[in-house]
């Protein structure tokens, strides 16, 4: 008997029915059989690492004595809710008649972490076969099946998975406990610290901290009004007034020249396709959809099989997928509109910013499927609505645009205006429906190079309006789920080049698919809240939480993001996992020494203590005096190191023998 394993009884169903195994055996709990297979399911993680005190009683007391906690070998137990251990003795039975398994878990780190503990908790003893597809119709299902891999394809994906669990246990619980029973104020007040939640935490709080001491500039900026536009002083920016006042005093009443006006040709390229991060991001700016909410939805639309696997990083498409771009388009029925000139068109364009097959691993970027939609809600709705139109656009021709150039100068003062004309929409005709534009397109204030200019001719000249502005810098903005997600994916750096952010998503904090269950965490535990309509905001709680720890381990985002690193070059077979769990092991020894260590008293004047005039002159340093102490006499000069003691019995006996 062929067993599958699936990670939820919905995939588990359409695996069975395209099977064959059509006789159900149990409700909630269970397997479907027929056809020489049996499929069951997971609901997600049914085991977990376990715990302290599973591996030592005298650990589930949160002592410092006991850090670092570090268990000789690690072990997986059974998550403690009643159907799900049901489930496991319902696969374990499974095991015993099988003759192969197939993992038919999702296609990605955790999915194979899931399978696999399953697997090794039950016993499995029989080869083990890999279900790796992309999507769930059924076409992508039968296709699997037809080109099952050996589970040792996947070895180091699990052993990724594996070391980072891991290491997330390891520095969670001893940060945690440690900073927890030092540092905590009131019983039940945990410190909770991750290996991702923490660093991103400091990013909210340092951002906080540099809006908090920001201490605003004031400028100047020159502009003039000559026909209806808006020219801009080339000079920039004004530092000082009287240098700007100086400039303005200098124009008034003259004429304005035209002096050169030069036009230049260049295209925008269609809009990138969606990766995990890019698609929160979008649906944070235009919908204030959390990024948990647009995990939950993308899940959603990908078991309905309606777009591809979900938790993804890299925004490109293996050139296996050009073939099958035409009958999805075929299948975007309500898309006709915006399908049909793709269709009828020729050849469908193929360009290397969305086909790459060095840029895409595991998965490609989130597409539709081509299945027919029906019934989705509002936010199902919206967000497949975002993943069709920049799948449709990516076809699409460039648009291409004109920008002017103006230049202009009144007495010595040279000026520039700047417009754009679309002289060729391309791609955007697909968002210019209302509600459809893409989120850079709307206009924001003072934007004058999209101004339309009129046609200007060289040596023209004419009355103009100067006009003097004074402005302040202004400091940078709270995070909002957009920006932070932005940030978490290039360890804290601002980088707005797409291409350049891409090299840098190595080194990013978290994965695509947990970082919004980090921010989740990071609001449920209080250690942030939500401000107005989306900026997130530090709590009291966790500005204090980020300054008392002191290790920058625990704390920096760019630490964090080489920690990913090297879990994706285990991913990829580069390094060993024991490696990295060594290296982990000795930073949390540091951890916890840094904070445990007895430190140094730092040097102050030699201590004067009170005695008796007739007190005894210490006879090992001869600096200090014998004084009494709690338990003993010693010397008073203790604090400058001498160590000298003696016993009160024999003081006494020495004391009588002087007198």
């Amino acid at each position: 008997m062929i067993v599958c394993i699936a990670e939820k009884p919905s995939v588990a169903r359409d695996i069975a029915r395209i099977l064959g195994a059509n006789r159900r055996v149990g409700r909630g709990t269970g397997y479907m059989e027929g056809n020489g297979y049996q499929v069951t399911w997971t609901f997600g993680h049914l085991c977990t690492l376990k715990e302290p005190h599973d591996y030592r009683p005298e650990w589930k007391s949160w002592m410092v004595q006991d850090l670092p906690i570090i268990p000789d070998r690690f072990g997986i137990k059974p998550i403690e809710i009643d159907n799900y251990k049901e489930q496991l003795e319902v696969i374990r039975s499974l095991m015993t008649t099988a003759t192969m398994v197939v993992n038919c878990g999702d296609a990605g780190q955790e999915g194979e972490l899931i399978q696999r503990w399953v697997l090794q908790y039950c016993g499995c003893k029989v080869p083990i076969q890999r279900l790796w597809i992309s999507s769930l119709t059924d076409e992508a299902i039968k296709e699997g099946f037809a080109k099952l891999r050996s589970s040792d394809d996947f070895k180091t994906l699990y052993e990724a998975g594996l070391a980072r669990a891991i290491g997330d246990w390891l520095l969670g619980i001893n940060a945690t406990r440690l900073y927890t029973s030092r540092f905590a104020q009131g019983r039940g007040n945990i410190l909770s610290i991750g290996r991702v939640q923490t660093p991103t935490l400091a990013l909210i709080v340092q951002r906080q901290q540099e809006i908090a001491g920001f201490v605003p500039e004031k400028y100047w900026e020159l502009k003039t009004l000559y026909r209806g536009v808006t020219f801009s002083a080339e000079k920039g920016k004004y530092d000082r007034v009287e240098e700007a006042e100086k400039a303005l005093q200098t124009i008034i009443g003259t004429d304005f020249e035209i002096k050169d006006v030069k036009k230049k040709e260049g295209k925008d390229l269609p809009p990138r396709l969606f990766d995990l991060t890019s698609l929160q991001v979008a649906c944070n700016k235009k919908f204030a959809m959390s990024a948990e909410e647009t995990l939950a939805t993308i899940q959603t639309l990908y078991e309905r099989k309606l777009t591809t696997y979900p938790r993804v990083d890299t925004t490109y498409l293996s050139d296996d997928i050009y073939p099958k771009v035409d009958n999805i388009l075929k299948g975007l029925v309500s898309y006709r509109d915006i399908t049909s000139p793709l269709l009828t068109g020729g050849k469908l364009r193929k360009s290397k910013k969305v086909f790459d097959n060095s840029k895409v691993t595991d998965h490609h970027a989130i597409i539709p499927t081509g299945q027919p939609v029906h019934g989705l809600s509002d936010k199902e709705q919206k967000v497949f609505d975002l993943i069709a139109r920049h799948f449709i656009a990516a076809f699409y021709p460039d648009c291409i645009f004109s920008t002017t150039t103006v230049l202009g100068q009144a007495d010595k003062v040279k000026f520039k205006a700047v417009g754009k004309e679309i002289l060729s929409p391309g791609w955007r005709t697909i968002f210019t429906q209302a509600g459809s534009e893409l989120e850079e397109d709307k206009p924001g204030e003072d934007k004058e190079e999209g101004q339309s200019l009129p046609t200007f001719e060289v040596g023209e000249t004419g009355p103009h309006e100067p006009l003097l502005k004074e402005k302040q810098t202004q400091p940078p903005k709270l995070y909002t789920e957009a920006t932070l997600l932005r940030a978490m994916e290039t360890a804290g750096k601002l980088v707005e080049n797409e291409e350049l952010r891409d090299a840098m998503k190595e080194n990013g904090i978290g994965r695509p698919s947990t970082r919004a269950n980090i921010i989740e965490t990071l609001y449920k535990r209080k250690y942030i809240v939500k401000e107005k309509r989306s900026s997130i905001k530090a709590t009291e709680i966790g500005v204090q939480l980020i300054e008392t720890i002191q290790s920058d381990i625990l704390k920096s985002a760019e630490l964090t993001g080489q920690w990913e690193y090297k879990l994706r070059q285990i991913e990829h077979g580069a390094i060993e996992a024991s490696s990295f769990l060594a290296e982990l092991k000795e930073m949390v020894h540091a951890v916890v020494w840094d904070i445990l260590r007895p430190k140094p008293m730092p040097p102050t004047a030699p201590t004067v203590v009170a005695t008796s005039p007739n007190a005894p002159i210490c006879p090992k340093c001869g600096r200090g005096s014998i004084i009494r102490g709690r338990t003993c006499y010693g010397c008073s000069a203790y604090r400058e190191g001498c160590d000298y003691r003696i016993s009160f019995e024999d003081y006494a006996k020495q004391h009588q023998a002087h007198c």
